[in-house]
């Protein structure tokens, strides 16, 4: 692994930059967020540019890269205020499930377009009484002739009223042992049965997040997604891309934060010098840049041990990534707003708004706690506590 990225690398840096101030935060993205409006102008350009799809196989349209490109795409416009939710769910979640394990049929039909941006997909798996435990789940789909039917309930799942079909995760049962195993579904949103219901939360965010109905829903037999008795794997194979996404956008976020935040504390003047020259100010911003930078660097591992190849090896660095860049985000934008005084708690420089966004990445896609828990089991050998 090499500290210095390639010339490509950093020339596609370079191209989400200029898209991100283009689409700026203050101008265009606070704004859809208080409308509670998509980002679908940033979403068309940047697949335009073929940025979604970075991470997707260059058969099917997309860059031929990895979860590293895709990383930088989120890290870049995160750190101009303009970071996309879907960007975690429909090319890193998503499209790497298809691409990896789909069939052929369901690889032409869906990755080109989740390429493209041209179409978005959704995924779900947390459910009221099961949060994200894929053991717990009771979505259950049940054979009838060549189809399926699935019927159940998921909660939390971002951006459905954007999505043309919902990667959704249930439980089928074994015919030889009556158990039920994890399977993936692609279930299309416009299916009879389907029903979203947006769900109201206090944040200043574009996407909205919509409690699922799924009753009877019939699908295809070509619906279920690879191998139903590898479906578990499947699924993982799925969820580190998402931590790592996660903590780009995290660490996108807290880049955002401080820039904002230093400009400030170099401008600002208060008994004849500027604030930034008051070790009170400068050292809490010197010691969040510092993790900051942990953060990337701990997020930039994971995206090369999981491009690598490694699912295993991936799944600590992506958990600590998600964590390091959380913590980072959090204290970067706190900062900023206490930087900033009653003028951090104003519309006019947003910050305020950006806190419960900040606040997120501590809980989803997975807490704090439990990502103490999988260090503490796996990395430490401390035993399994839950």
């Amino acid at each position: 692994m090499s500290f210095v990225e390639t010339e490509e690398q950093r020339a596609l840096r370079a191209t989400v930059a200029r898209l991100g101030e283009k689409y700026d935060y203050l101008g265009y993205a606070l704004p859809k967020a208080r409308a509670g409006e998509p980002l679908t102008e940033l979403w068309r350009e940047a697949g335009k540019l073929g940025l979604l799809g970075v991470n997707l196989p260059a058969e099917y349209g997309g860059g031929g890269a990895g979860i590293y490109e895709l990383a930088l795409v989120q890290e870049e416009l995160a750190a101009n205020g303009t970071g996309l939710l879907m960007l975690v769910v429909s090319p890193a979640i998503c499209g790497t499930v298809i691409s990896r394990f789909g069939t052929p049929g369901q690889q032409v039909e869906w990755l080109p377009r989740l390429a493209d941006g041209s179409t978005i997909m959704a995924f779900a798996i947390t459910e009221p009484d099961a949060g994200s435990n894929a053991h717990r789940i009771t979505t259950t789909a049940r054979r009838d002739r060549d189809d399926w039917l699935l019927s159940g309930r998921k909660i939390y799942i971002s951006g459905v009223d954007q999505a043309d079909a919902v990667l959704v995760v249930a439980r089928t049962e074994d015919a030889r042992t009556g158990r039920l195993r994890p399977a993936l579904f692609l279930v299309p949103t416009d299916a009879p049965g389907f029903e979203k219901r947006p769900i109201d939360m206090e944040l200043t965010l574009p996407e909205r997040q919509f409690m699922l109905f799924l009753d009877d829903v019939r699908l295809p037999a070509e619906a279920l997604v690879g191998a139903a008795d590898a479906a578990l794997m499947q699924l993982f194979a799925g969820l580190n891309p998402e931590r790592i996404m996660g903590a780009a956008m995290a660490c996108g976020m807290a880049r955002y934060a401080l820039d904002r935040a230093a400009r400030y504390a170099v401008d600002r003047q208060v008994w004849r010098a500027p604030i930034a020259s008051h070790q009170g100010i400068a050292h809490p911003l010197a010691q969040a840049k510092i993790e900051l930078e942990l953060a990337r660097l701990m997020t930039q591992k994971a995206a090369f041990v999981y491009d690598s190849g490694d699912d295993e090896g991936a799944a600590e660095p992506a958990n600590m990534a998600k964590y390091a860049a959380a913590e980072a985000s959090v204290k970067a934008l706190d900062l900023a707003v206490h930087t900033h005084g009653g003028g951090g708690l104003t519309q006019e420089y947003g910050l305020a708004a950006l806190l419960g966004a900040a606040r997120i990445a501590r809980i989803a896609p997975v807490s704090r706690e439990m990502i103490f828990n999988f260090v503490a089991e796996h990395s430490l050998g401390l035993g399994k506590s839950y």
